[in-house]
């Protein structure tokens, strides 16, 4: 398989590079300087929108159960749903950007997450702020794109540093938001989060608007797969809420098993529509490669093991004053929120710096080891606040930092080069699914308030972790492309 990837939008002036120079980190010469740093920062800006409604909300969910009258099984689809949409999004809107461009998807998605947003803000039912967050959900998207412009503009030599600096935001930015997230809610309400989410999301735009380029050409000549993506969306839609209700609905009732028959449904329509398709949604023919399903299944199983602990179990259980430890929504959120945040921001440039000389599969797998490792003592000693505090300060480093890096830059790099948006957006998906997945497999047991649901929640994650260990023991790096040609992958 050719290891280099589409510079659609790299510019006539660069030229060709060879597949062991260029290999899907961009070309042999790029934007370096000021105009490497601007396109960076711009970026960052557009990250943070979406960042700051994936954990500025987070504090703010037992708030919101109690403002509108809702339980915390209820009120944890507030998160599971926004992920949900990210996964469609992700997919869909990372596949299209390689037939009309990057910053044209990029900007419409800003569009769309500020109407949510608007929404949000003002909706007086919780099936209307639900609505507000499928929209916001859709700038996951924000993510994957923001990964292929880096690949496409960037020297090679600054990628996986600068890929570093935009994936430090995905685990939160600073844990200031977390933590402010939690200061509104106690002393404004939860709606004041919303309304800070939406004059980020403005000054996003116009950053996007003012300095991401025009793509000069599509990388992609053919033309977008509408019936595949909708094909694939339902597919995701069905089988996020069949595991959402399984556990509390029960896997034998006539709803969750009508939501299991819509996803294979949807499955086999994928698959029938993509065999026929000159420009595929994704091409079938790597899915089967080792290259591709386990690093997706990898991040899935991830985001469901570890972010479940992280973003809703912990919290929960720092907030519940009968079992837990009984703190506000800011002190939580500085407690548990802000230090993983804080350190990832260190630490995801440097595990890009380290997976371009180490290999990103290497250190993709440590990440790994070391995250369960972590959750394993959090799940044998829940009720100590300073235990719990240490490690999930210490996944700041594991998660933050060595995982969502090599993850996402994998996504890139591993990329087919007749696609280029393809696999970002399915491990985008992969993301989103796993989040909303782990939350709703592990809600139920939260929502029962005792030490024992605390304890089955986080030792479900555990278990799922130790999977996603041993699937990414399955990926192959694609030669020569981890490392932009130094280490070819060390897998």
């Amino acid at each position: 398989m050719e290891a280099t990837t589409s510079r659609a939008e790299a510019g006539a002036t660069t030229p060709a590079a060879s597949p062991a120079s260029d290999a899907a980190t961009g070309p042999a010469t790029g934007l370096v300087g000021r105009q490497a740093a601007a396109l960076v920062g711009s970026l960052l800006v557009a990250v943070i929108a979406f960042q700051l409604g994936a954990s500025m909300v987070t504090p703010a969910l037992p708030a919101m159960a109690d403002t509108l009258g809702v339980g915390a099984d209820d009120v944890a689809a507030v998160s599971s749903y926004f992920f949900l949409a990210g996964a469609v999004a992700g997919v869909v809107l990372s596949r299209w950007s390689d037939y009309v461009g990057r910053r044209r998807v990029m900007l419409l998605t800003l569009a769309i997450m500020l109407t949510g947003t608007l929404v949000c803000l003002l909706a007086p039912s919780l099936p209307l702020l639900l609505a507000g967050r499928v929209m916001q959900g859709t700038s996951s998207a924000l993510f994957q794109l923001s990964y292929i412009i880096l690949s496409e503009r960037l020297a090679a030599r600054a990628f996986g540093t600068a890929l570093g600096v935009v994936t430090a935001i995905n685990g939160g930015v600073g844990g200031v938001d977390g933590y402010l997230g939690g200061l509104l809610t106690d002393r404004f309400g939860y709606r004041s989060v919303f309304l800070v989410i939406l004059l980020v999301g403005a000054v996003a735009l116009v950053c996007v608007v003012r300095v991401v380029p025009r793509t000069l050409r599509p990388a992609d000549a053919g033309s977008m797969d509408w019936w595949g993506a909708a094909a694939l969306s339902i597919t995701l839609v069905c089988l996020t809420l069949a595991v959402d209700a399984g556990p509390s609905r029960g896997w034998a009732a006539p709803g969750t098993l009508g939501l299991v028959a819509g996803a294979v449904a949807g499955a086999a329509c994928f698959w029938a529509v993509e065999r026929r398709r000159a420009s595929p949604l994704f091409p079938l023919q790597h899915l089967r490669s080792r290259e591709v399903w386990p690093l997706v299944l990898t991040t899935l199983l991830t985001l469901s093991g570890v972010f479940a602990v992280i973003n809703f179990t912990v919290v929960m259980l720092s907030q519940d004053e009968t079992v837990g430890f009984g703190m506000s929504a800011s002190v939580s959120a500085l407690a548990f929120l802000a230090p993983p945040a804080l350190i990832g921001l260190f630490a995801a440039p440097l595990s890009g710096w380290l997976a371009g000389r180490r290999g990103w599969v290497v250190v993709l797998r440590w990440g790994l080891a070391l995250c369960l490792a972590l959750l394993v003592v959090v799940a044998l000693v829940p009720t100590d606040p300073w235990v719990v505090l240490a490690m999930i300060a210490c996944l700041g480093v594991t998660y933050n930092g060595l995982f969502l890096t090599t993850a996402n830059g994998l996504g890139v790099l591993q990329s087919p080069s007749d696609a280029p948006g393809a696999l970002p957006g399915l491990n985008s998906s992969a993301f989103g699914i796993g989040a909303g997945l782990g939350i709703g497999m592990v809600a139920p047991f939260v929502a029962q308030g005792t030490l024992g649901g605390y304890t089955t929640a986080l030792w479900i994650s555990v278990a799922i972790t130790g999977l996603a260990l041993l699937v990414s023991l399955l990926l192959v790096a694609r030669p020569a492309a981890a490392t932009g040609g130094e280490a070819g992958g060390r897998a």
